[in-house]
Order: C-alpha cells, then sequence, then structure tokens
C-alpha cells in the first residue's frame, strides 16, 4: 500500500539571508547541522552517514532564494525530497520555510514514519540552534554507532547518567521519544534511536579535539558494548 507524505517547518532565525544559504546549500554547512558528512557539487548533494551513502540530484537551485533536492524514486517507488525557501526580513533577521515530501513502500510503513518524523524534528531544531548560535562557523561532523539497544527506556536512563557528568554545562535544546539534542559554546551533542537497534551519536564541533573513538568509547561503557 505503502504512504505518501509532505511536512512544512518554519523557522525565524537571526541569521543573514547569506549564512542561510550556505547552511542548505554547501557541503560545509550542511555538515554543521545535519546528518553526517556532504557534498554539495555537480548538481548533486552526496552524503556519507555510516555506510549510509546516498546521492540526490539538485532539482532547484535559486541562490538565496530557493535549493531543493530529490532522492529519485527507486523501484519501489520510495522517495525522499527536501526544499529550502528562504525570505529575508528586517533586523537581520530570515524567514526558513522547508518541505519535506516523499513515498515509503509497503503495509508496514507506519514505524518507518513515525522513527521519520521523530527524527526530521531534531535537525530542524538543531538547524534553528546552528543558525541561532553558529552561522557562518562550520563543524566537524562525528558520527558513532553505539551498542544495540533492547530497553531504550532504561538506556535513555543511563544516557542521561551519564551526560550529567561528561557535560554538565550542556543546554538540552531537543528531547522527544527517539532523540536528544543538547549544546554548548562549542558543540551540538545528539543521539539518535537508530531505526534497526543502535543508540546513535551524530555531534558537529566547531572546537576541541573530541574524536569519534572517544564517543565510541563512551556509549560503549554508558549502555554496555554487545557487539
Amino acid at each position: 500500500m505503502g504512504h505518501e507524505f509532505e511536512g512544512v517547518d518554519e523557522i525565524e532565525v537571526p541569521a543573514s539571508v547569506e549564512e542561510v544559504w550556505d547552511a542548505i546549500a554547501t557541503g560545509p554547512g550542511i555538515d554543521s547541522w545535519f546528518m553526517g558528512r556532504n557534498e554539495v557539487a555537480n548538481g548533486q548533494v552526496k552524503m556519507a552517514f555510516g555506510g549510509y551513502e546516498p546521492t540526490h540530484e539538485i532539482t532547484a537551485w535559486d541562490p538565496l532564494h530557493r535549493f531543493k533536492q530529490d532522492s529519485g524514486k527507486a523501484p519501489d517507488g520510495r522517495f525522499i525530497a527536501y526544499e529550502f525557501l528562504i525570505e529575508g526580513r528586517e533586523h537581520s533577521s530570515t524567514v526558513l520555510r522547508m518541505v519535506t515530501s516523499g513515498f515509503l513502500p509497503g503495509d508496514d510503513w507506519a514505524d518507518e514514519f513515525e522513527a521519520m518524523q521523530l527524527g526530521g524534528a531534531l535537525f530542524v531544531s538543531t538547524l534553528r540552534e546552528y543558525l541561532h548560535h553558529f552561522a557562518g562557523r562550520t563543524a566537524r561532523p562525528l558520527t558513532v554507532f553505539g551498542p544495540m539497544v533492547s530497553d531504550w527506556d532504561e538506556a535513555w536512563k543511563k544516557l542521561d547518567e551519564a551526560i550529567a557528568v561528561r557535560l554538565p554545562d550542556a543546554v538540552e535544546y531537543h528531547r522527544n521519544a527517539h532523540t536528544l539534542g543538547l549544546r554548548t559554546d562549542k558543540a551540538m551533542y545528539r543521539f539518535m534511536r537508530g531505526f534497526f537497534g543502535p543508540m546513535i551519536a551524530a555531534h558537529h564541533v566547531f572546537e576541541g579535539d573530541e574524536s569519534e573513538q572517544d564517543w565510541q568509547s563512551f556509549l560503549d561503557t554508558t549502555l554496555g558494548e554487545q557487539r
């Protein structure tokens, strides 16, 4: 049967039109708030997030105004598209409207759609946080896949306790059933419930030398290495 969807988010941020454009239409900009490492070139957006390496075609390119990327349709009809519409406002603020649309195939689409919605909410919150606190700066993305989790309530509890020790001054900017977002002066830290079972850390580091190995050890120690 499958499910066709479209969602719209709108945020107003204290950033210039140029800073917003760089955040959504350049590789370093996307690296600073979305997922993994990204490259925008030759009419395409290429991502590397663990073993997930999709390539999207750029279907709209109007600098400082409109940017759209589209995965194209798979044989089963699956696709996703992201469209960004930028409008400058007075006093150096900008309104960004984001439209996410696509199709999930099969009769078991509901769980995937829920995970997509909860994850998407984190990405929108992270983009807002980035443009409020780090606009114009470039982050170093860190991606870590932690242990498989069987009891998510217990996993989030352990994670909260460990974060309180490791990041005592962090500000929580987002939380829902599947995701957590935290900010310090030097980084944004994100934790996500992986669709197939692991806890995932997907951080954006603006200053400092912390590494993926550091966070791998943190997740394995906190949640119990179960590999």
